[in-house]
């Protein structure tokens, strides 16, 4: 995509943004996502689902439920996603665990980040550049998952956001053995659309729309928190609320 381009880019996409007051999932795919979480990193031909002003997953093949959630999806090949808020200790190596980390395109985290072509973003720094520097070529600037720059224009000024997620220290850790964990079994959305098995060995195996094994992979618990890696090899996360799981817009029970 020519960096002459952006004044025509997707203006369908960001009318259904503007419009969705519904809770519709919205998803940036096909991208290059400098994530700045050091245990996610880089990834190509990505994609970066959020619901409202939280990211709900990164990484490739997330565009293959679009259809399923609803979700409002804007194509962003030859485009690069990065964080709008940048994390200056972190860009120097200044800190020693993932859960310091702030501003990182995590699952949990708040929507901010910045869509500028790949020719312009070689990294976060220069992405950055960008909006300060070259405004017009700025695709869209995100803030808790509204549009303030869309096509080089401004939209609207950013509102507040609420406080981010912890994340996990660095790290992949080993699967804990939840025998016997009052979480395992199998959540249900009260539409009986989302069926999420939950195992005793870490493993999680959905069921959508009677689609068996739509997605699989592992999955770790930090107190309320739960963390996926599909086999796929996009992140998502979760929150028990209570009795129920929070997770991409579905609220769900144990059956």
């Amino acid at each position: 995509m020519s960096i002459t381009d952006t004044m025509s880019w997707n203006p369908e996409a960001l009318d259904e943004v503007l419009s969705n007051d519904e809770g519709r999932p919205v998803l940036f795919t096909n991208a290059r996502i400098l994530t700045m979480d050091p245990l996610i990193g880089t990834m190509t031909g990505a994609d970066l689902l959020f619901v409202g002003s939280l990211v709900v997953g990164v990484g490739p093949a997330i565009v293959t439920a679009a259809g399923d959630d609803n979700a409002i999806v804007v194509d962003c090949t030859g485009l690069t996603i990065a964080p709008a808020v940048v994390d200056a200790v972190a860009l120097a190596g200044g800190r020693g665990h993932r859960s310091e980390y702030v501003a990182t395109l995590t699952p949990g985290n708040t929507t901010d980040f910045l869509v500028v072509p790949d020719e312009l973003a070689t990294d976060v720094p220069s992405a950055v550049a960008t909006l300060v520097n070259r405004p017009e070529q700025v695709h869209a600037l995100v803030a808790a998952g509204r549009p303030v720059l869309w096509a080089g224009t401004e939209v609207r000024a950013g509102t507040d956001v609420p406080g981010r997620a912890a994340a996990p220290e660095a790290g992949i850790p080993a699967a804990a053995d939840l025998t016997g964990s009052p979480r395992v079994g199998v959540w249900i959305d009260k539409n009986d659309f989302l069926h999420q098995e939950l195992t005793a060995d870490g493993r999680y195996d959905e069921t959508r729309g009677g689609r068996r094994h739509a997605y699989q992979g592992r999955y770790w618990i930090d107190g309320d928190r739960i963390d996926y890696l599909d086999d796929l090899g996009f992140w998502a996360y979760g929150e028990f609320q209570g009795d129920e799981l929070h997770h991409a817009g579905y609220v769900m029970k144990l059956g």
